[in-house]
């Protein structure tokens, strides 16, 4: 990536305007926290739980409830660690069980619907959510997942039809899902508001109110409300020591507006070493090349894509290897491949951001603005994929376009490390 003119004169700006204002994740706390790092109660309880059921499950004979939990198990050890083998190891399970009972019980079909959320793979979860409505289960559940999966591949007026039949019920289902409905059209603090809802609603429910705030400390950030997002992640900490998402939410502020990059790295490492997610990789590269370590930076992308091109993963993390080899890895054949792939996973607005950009970085800037007058124009657009289509437009020549998109994608300036910010409008 091309250093712009004045990018010195930005950093000093920058530097000055935080060298009077205290940090807002402080060394001390994130040493404490570091030094004194013990896994929680329910970790081990949970581990226990596995072994049960697991114990229970007869190969000659097998059955339901013993490997249900049994998935469930496994499932929330990957929500803690991030472990992918213990996520496909929980669908295989709940796949055998549905294909043992010819696809007849709804329940289990809304948990394959999950499972296949999680693992990006949206036509195979509109699959499922359409096999539990022919088989019948409880209405609640159904729109549950309706809205999930029709959120997820962009079928908003369907989405909408859902959470409006839910909107009565006022519980932790319909807030956390009325928060990504209000950010998703742009109103950032709408969706904070009805994510503190959902926590609030998730009373004695430690871990559903751990993921809610940590879910409102995200958009706080999205949102530049770095002192109150700090404050969630900590109390997400508290709730959950194995939280790493929080964490790392404290040290990309440590990296973004504390100017800490040191602190940034020590948590990053540390997510890194004890957690089998390949999202700390992934914040090492930004941070190097924040810091201007392009060799660095390279290193932890090429480490990020070795693990996340595994089979195991499919589809999960193809907007960030797009990011990848439309910049630093610079392979934008490779990017327009994954972008094409994924549009047969999920057509939204989104998606054929992906698909274009990858097509103008990709030299085939005709095709590039064909889609994006077909499928993006108008249409809400995260931070990311704004500036993605300020790039095209500036270099289709259209600056009055790429500056508006531009301005756009600097409302969440936060959401950017340095180094893009710095070339923002100069690439």
């Amino acid at each position: 990536m091309k250093k712009i003119a004045g990018s010195i004169v930005a950093l000093v700006l920058l530097l000055s305007c935080h060298s009077n204002k205290q940090p807002l994740v402080s060394q001390a706390y994130i040493d404490s926290l570091i030094n004194h790092y013990t896994i929680p109660a329910y970790v081990p309880a949970n581990e226990d739980e596995m072994k049960f059921w697991n114990q229970r499950i007869d190969p000659v004979h097998p059955g339901q409830v013993n490997e249900q939990k049994f998935a469930g198990a496994l499932m929330q050890r990957f929500a803690m660690f991030g472990d992918i083998h213990d996520l496909k190891k929980a669908d295989s399970i709940m796949s055998a069980i549905d294909l043992r009972y010819l696809r007849t019980d709804g329940s289990v079909s809304l948990m394959r619907a999950g499972l296949s959320i999680s693992q990006h793979r949206f036509i195979e979860a509109k699959e499922n959510l359409h096999q539990a409505m022919a088989s019948g289960t409880k209405k609640y559940s159904l729109l549950l997942s309706s809205f999930d999966v029709y959120f997820e591949l962009g079928q908003y007026d369907s989405a909408a039809r859902a959470l409006h039949s839910i909107r009565g019920n006022k519980d932790y289902n319909y807030f956390f899902r009325l928060s990504k409905w209000e950010h998703l059209h742009g109103a950032t603090d709408s969706a904070v508001k009805a994510m503190l809802e959902a926590a609030a609603y998730a009373e004695q429910d430690s871990l559903l109110r751990q993921v809610a705030l940590s879910n409102a400390g995200d958009l706080c950030v999205h949102n530049g409300m770095m002192d109150k997002a700090t404050e969630y992640y900590k109390t997400c900490i508290q709730l959950n020591p194995v939280d790493f998402h929080s964490l790392m939410g404290l040290g990309w502020i440590a990296m973004v507006n504390d100017q800490n990059d040191s602190l940034a790295e020590k948590i990053f490492s540390f997510v890194r070493e004890k957690s089998k997610s390949p999202d700390a990789l992934l914040k090492l590269s930004l941070l190097a090349g924040s810091k201007g370590d392009s060799s660095l930076q390279i290193k932890y992308a090429r480490e990020f894509v070795e693990k996340v091109t595994d089979s195991l993963y499919g589809n999960m993390y193809n907007k960030y290897l797009i990011d990848l080899y439309t910049g630093i890895l610079n392979n934008p054949s490779k990017a327009e491949d994954i972008a094409r792939r994924e549009l047969t996973n999920r057509a939204t607005p989104q998606t054929y951001a992906w698909y274009a950009f990858a097509l103008i970085k990709n030299k085939k800037p005709a095709q590039a603005y064909v889609v994006y007058q077909e499928h993006i124009s108008g249409k809400p657009l995260e931070s990311q994929e704004l500036l993605w289509m300020g790039k095209m437009m500036k270099q289709l020549h259209k600056n009055y376009n790429a500056e508006k998109f531009f301005d756009a994608a600097l409302q969440n300036k936060y959401d950017f490390p340095r180094d893009v910010l710095y070339t923002i409008k100069n690439d």
